[in-house]
C-alpha cells in the first residue's frame, strides 16, 4: 500500500490480514488434526490422558493414608481430605503418588493437567522445530534426522518408565527440584508431548507447506509466526479433546481404577511399539489404506481464493505467470514458461548423478512431480506415475520428481533413495532440500503435478490426490500436439464407463474388518489350519487354505498358506510385509512371483488393460504378513 493513501487504513488492513491468517491457520490445523496421518499418535495421547499411576509402597514422605484420609508428614486427615507433601492416598480404588509423574491416577479430580501438558508439549515442539529446526540443526552441524532419533529415544524411555518403576524414578529426577508439586507431576507428561512433537508427521496442505517453506528458507516474519501459532492451536483442539476423553474414560471405567498397574504396563509397551513402528516405517501401510477423508475440506479451506491469495502473499512475486492457471483445469492452458529446476542438492536415477536441464528436454512432454517420501498422499499417487512412465515413455513423456522435504529428516539422501526404491520410483529425482524449485513453481501442495509441453510452457497442474484420469488425458493431448503421428497405447486409468458397482471392493485382512470371507471360521490370534470353501468362489468372495494366524491388523501366513478370491477389476493389489515370496495364479495359471522384503508395501498382483472377472490364488511363504486387498 503506497504512502499516499489514508494512513488510518493501514493498521486496519494489517489487522484484517492478521485475522484472516489466524482463521486460515486455525481451520487448517483443525482439519489436519483429524486426518488419517494423525492416527499413529492418537493411542498414546489417549492413554496419556487416562492411564493410572504407579503406586508407591511407602509413600514419598513416609506416611500413608487409607480411603477417606491421608497422612501428611506424620499427621492424619479427616474423612474426604487428602494429604500433602509426599503423602499417598486411596480413593475409589485409585492410587496417587507424589513420585508418579509419567501418568497420574485415573481417580484424580478433573483438575489434573496431564492431558494439557502432553498436547502442549506436542504442539510446542512441532511448531518450534518446523519453523526453526533447519536453522538450529545447520548452526550446530548436526545430522538431519537427529530430531527424529531424539523423539524415538524419548518415546522408548518413557515407555520403559511406565513398565519399570526404577526407570521412571530416574526420569523424574530432572523435575524433583521444582517446588510446585503439580508442576513436578506434569513434567514428564510435557516431555512425552515434546517427544511426540518431533515424530508428528501430519498430512501437509498449503498452510503447513507455507510454514515449512518459511522455516526451511529462514524467511520468518510476523505473518508466518501468526500462521504457525494459529495452526498449532487448531491442531491442539482435537488432540486435547482426545486426551481429555482418555482421562474421563479412566475416571468412569472401573477397570482403569482396579488395574492401574496393568494399564501402565500396557501404555508403556504401546509407546515402545509405536517407536518401533515409526522407526521401521510400519505405520504407513495403515495410513495408505485409509481414504483421504479430509481432502475435500482441506481443499475448500486452504486452497480457497482467499487462502491462495494470503498464502502466496507470504513470498515474492516471481513467476506470477503460473497464476494464470488454476488447479485441475479441464483444458490445457498457457501458464507461462516452466521455471528451472535449480538449487538442487543432488540427483537420483540419472547417469552419474548428473543434473537435468529442462531446456534439454524440448520436444518432449515433461511431468514435474513435487513429492516427499513420507507423505501418505504422495505414496498413494506413486502407482499412477509408474503406470504413466511405463505407458508413455516411448511416446515422449519424461517424468522428473522434485523431492521437496517437509521435515528435516527427509533431506537425507539415503532416506530419500530408500523411499524411492520402496515406491518404485525409477525416473530422475531432484533433491530440492532448500526448496528453491518449490518456490520457483509457487507450489503449495504435496503431491503436485505440473505438465510442460514440448516448447517448455506449463500447460496444466493438479494439486493433491485424484483427477488421475483427467491428468492422463492431458498427457495424451500434449503428446499428440508434440507429434501428431504418435501411436499411443490404451489409457492406463479406468474410464468413467468402468467405474461400475460390480468392481470388487477393498477389503482388510483383519478379523474385525474383512468382507466377503467364506470358509473355515476365523480364529483371532492363533495359527489355524483353514480349508477353502466351495470352488469356484462366487464373485467378491475370498477364502483361506493352509495355516494362517488371523489378527486385527493383518493375517500372518504359516505352512502351505494360500488365499483365493474371485474378483472383478482391472488390477488387484495386496499390502504385504516381511521376507519371502508370493506366487500368483490367475484362473489356475501361474502369472508371476513376487519377492517381498521389508516394511508393509503395496504389491501389484494382476494388471490388465480392461476390467475382467477372474479367479485369483496366492501361495504365500510362511511368515509373510498380509494387510489389505485393493482393486483398481
Amino acid at each position: 500500500m503506497s504512502g499516499q493513501g489514508d494512513a488510518s487504513g493501514v493498521p486496519a488492513a494489517k489487522a484484517v490480514n492478521m485475522l484472516t491468517l489466524v482463521l486460515i491457520g486455525l481451520l487448517g490445523g483443525l482439519i489436519t488434526a483429524v486426518s488419517p496421518c494423525i492416527l499413529p499418535v492418537l493411542p498414546v495421547v489417549f492413554l496419556a490422558g487416562g492411564t493410572a499411576g504407579e503406586p508407591s509402597p511407602t509413600g514419598s514422605a513416609g506416611s500413608t493414608g487409607t480411603s477417606g484420609s491421608t497422612g501428611s508428614t506424620g499427621s492424619t486427615g479427616t474423612s474426604g481430605s487428602t494429604g500433602t507433601t509426599g503423602a499417598t492416598g486411596r480413593r475409589g480404588g485409585g492410587t496417587v503418588t507424589a513420585g508418579s509423574v509419567l501418568l497420574d491416577a485415573p481417580s484424580r479430580a478433573p483438575g489434573d493437567r496431564r492431558p494439557y501438558a502432553v498436547v502442549a508439549g506436542l504442539v510446542l515442539s512441532f511448531s518450534l522445530f518446523t519453523l526453526l529446526g533447519v536453522t538450529i540443526i545447520s548452526a550446530l552441524g548436526l545430522p538431519e534426522d537427529i530430531l527424529r532419533h531424539i523423539g524415538l529415544t524419548l518415546l522408548v524411555l518413557i515407555g520403559l518408565g511406565l513398565v519399570f518403576p526404577a526407570v521412571e524414578r530416574l526420569l523424574e529426577r530432572p523435575f524433583s527440584r521444582i517446588p510446585q508439586r503439580q508442576v513436578n507431576k506434569e513434567g514428564s507428561a510435557l516431555v512425552l508431548g515434546l517427544g511426540l512433537g518431533v515424530l508428528y508427521v501430519p498430512c501437509a496442505g498449503p498452510v503447513l507447506a507455507a510454514i515449512t517453506v518459511a522455516g526451511a528458507s529462514g524467511e520468518i516474519n510476523a505473518d508466518i509466526v501468526v500462521l504457525t501459532l494459529s495452526f498449532a492451536v487448531g491442531t491442539a483442539i482435537p488432540l486435547l479433546a482426545f486426551a481429555l476423553a482418555g482421562r474421563r474414560v479412566a475416571v468412569r471405567v472401573a477397570a482403569f481404577r482396579t488395574r492401574a498397574r496393568g494399564l501402565r504396563i500396557t501404555a508403556g509397551l504401546l509407546m515402545i511399539a509405536l517407536a518401533a513402528a515409526l522407526a521401521f516405517d510400519l505405520t504407513t501401510a495403515l495410513q495408505r489404506a485409509l481414504p483421504d477423508y479430509t481432502a475435500a475440506a482441506q481443499r475448500k479451506v486452504e486452497d480457497s481464493d482467499i487462502a491462495r491469495q494470503k498464502l502466496s502473499g507470504l513470498y515474492d512475486d516471481s513467476n506470477k505467470e503460473l497464476s494464470r492457471c488454476e488447479d485441475g483445469a479441464d483444458e490445457l492452458r498457457s501458464c507461462g514458461q516452466a521455471p528451472p529446476i535449480e538449487g538442487v542438492d543432488s540427483w537420483l536415477n540419472t547417469p552419474g548423478g548428473r543434473p537435468i536441464d529442462l531446456r534439454s528436454l524440448r520436444g518432449k512432454v515433461v511431468l514435474v512431480d513435487f513429492w516427499t517420501y513420507s507423505c501418505i498422499n504422495c505414496q498413494r499417487a506413486a502407482p499412477h506415475l509408474r503406470d504413466w512412465d511405463r505407458a508413455y515413455k516411448d511416446a515422449g513423456l519424461r517424468i522428473i520428481g522434485v523431492h521437496s522435504p517437509e521435515f528435516v529428516f527427509e533431506k537425507k539422501r539415503g532416506n530419500v533413495a530408500a523411499g524411492a526404491r520402496k515406491l518404485g520410483v525409477t525416473w530422475p529425482v531432484a533433491l530440492d532440500n532448500d526448496l528453491t524449485t518449490w518456490n520457483n513453481y509457487r507450489n503449495r501442495f504435496w503431491p503436485a503435478k505440473y505438465l510442460i509441453d514440448a516448447d517448455g510452457t506449463v500447460r496444466y497442474f493438479a494439486f493433491g490426490e485424484g483427477r488421475y484420469d483427467q491428468t492422463e488425458t492431458m498427457i495424451r493431448d500434449l503428446l499428440r500436439q508434440a507429434d501428431p503421428t504418435v501411436a499411443l497405447p490404451e489409457p492406463t486409468g479406468r474410464s468413467m464407463d468402468d467405474l461400475t458397482q460390480d468392481r470388487t471392493p477393498e477389503t482388510y485382512l483383519s478379523t474385525q474388518r474383512i468382507r466377503g470371507y467364506t470358509g473355515t471360521p476365523l480364529v483371532d490370534g492363533e495359527p489355524i489350519a483353514y480349508r477353502f470353501a466351495q470352488r469356484p468362489l462366487p464373485r467378491h468372495r475370498l477364502s483361506l487354505d493352509g495355516t494362517w494366524t488371523a489378527g486385527y491388523e493383518h493375517f500372518t501366513a504359516g505352512p502351505d498358506a494360500r488365499l483365493a478370491l474371485t474378483y472383478r477389476a482391472r488390477n488387484a493389489n495386496l499390502v504385504l510385509a516381511g521376507t519371502g515370496s508370493v506366487t500368483v495364479l490367475v484362473d489356475g495359471e501361474p502369472t508371476r512371483t513376487l519377492t517381498v522384503s521389508g516394511a508393509p508395501a503395496l504389491y501389484r498382483l494382476t494388471d490388465d488393460k480392461k476390467p475382467r472377472t477372474a479367479h485369483l490364488e496366492l501361495r504365500v511363504d510362511g511368515g509373510l504378513q498380509a494387510y489389505a486387498l485393493t482393486f483398481g
